[in-house]
């Protein structure tokens, strides 16, 4: 008999059978991981198996190859103080989609666990949503895809770095980079780190749309669904907040 027990993040609860759910987590020492739960659909567990819930589970099989069955039980409910906040709870769903999809299964990533549970935790902060896109940058870096924000492709100003290539994920400075800067993605100032403190919408939006970029041609240039689709309506969602607060701040100006 094969077994542990872990803490875990729940990425998500499918429908299996009458009463049980194939439950999907990222734990601490496990990794991504599958497991049978009975009882999935009653009141209590729907609750238990919330995405973004932080859970003990035991995992139990015949042999590691099997599915396995999980008994799960509740340790934090983040996203139960965001439920009337539409943008912050399409972020935590759009971040436990983007891991079950992306994650191998159980490979070990105990850095990216307690990256995503700092995370979660963080979108009851101001500044929740720039911590979204560095989760998001670290995610991409968890998955072999890193990104250097830091120096220029073109060995031009460090100081003044302004875009991003889309072939190497490499920053470019504002001088070298304004002759393509239409083949270009823009830098947000607070992924630039000569730059400290939080930012606007329109630079989170930005950031959205660079971390989104390269999860779509590097992480899931070869997935028949592409980009998961939690993931694009979280960045449309924001897109139209940006688009509302702009339209706020132009009626009373």
């Amino acid at each position: 008999m094969e077994q542990w027990r872990d803490q875990a993040i729940v990425l998500a609860a499918r429908s299996h059978g009458e009463n049980g759910a194939v439950l999907s987590v990222l734990s601490e020492h496990n990794g991504r991981h599958a497991g049978y739960v009975r009882g999935a659909k009653s009141s209590k567990m729907r609750g238990i198996l919330e995405r973004g819930n932080l859970v003990n589970v035991d995992w139990q099989a015949r042999t590691t190859s099997d599915l396995g069955t999980f008994n799960v039980e509740p340790i934090g409910h983040p996203a139960a103080t965001i439920l009337d906040d539409p943008l912050r709870l399409a972020g935590l769903v759009a971040a436990c989609r983007i891991c079950d999809e992306s994650l191998p299964e159980r490979e070990g990533h105990t850095g990216l666990f307690h990256g995503m549970q700092a995370m979660l935790q963080a979108l009851e902060t101001e500044n929740w949503a720039v911590i979204y896109v560095m989760w998001e940058v670290a995610l991409l870096k968890e998955l072999g895809f890193s990104l250097d924000l830091q120096n220029c492709a073109g060995g031009g100003d460090n100081s003044d770095l302004a875009y991003v290539s889309p072939k190497t994920g490499k920053a470019v400075s504002r001088a070298e980079g304004e002759p393509y800067k239409d083949r270009l993605l823009p830098l947000p100032d607070f992924l630039n780190h000569s730059v400290d403190g939080g930012g606007s919408n329109e630079d989170i939006l930005k950031g959205l749309e660079l971390t989104g970029y390269f999860f779509q041609h590097w992480v899931f240039a070869h997935h028949t669904r592409g980009i998961p689709e939690d993931r694009l309506r979280f960045q449309e969602r924001f897109a139209k907040t940006v688009g509302t607060v702009n339209n706020v701040e132009a009626d009373t100006a």
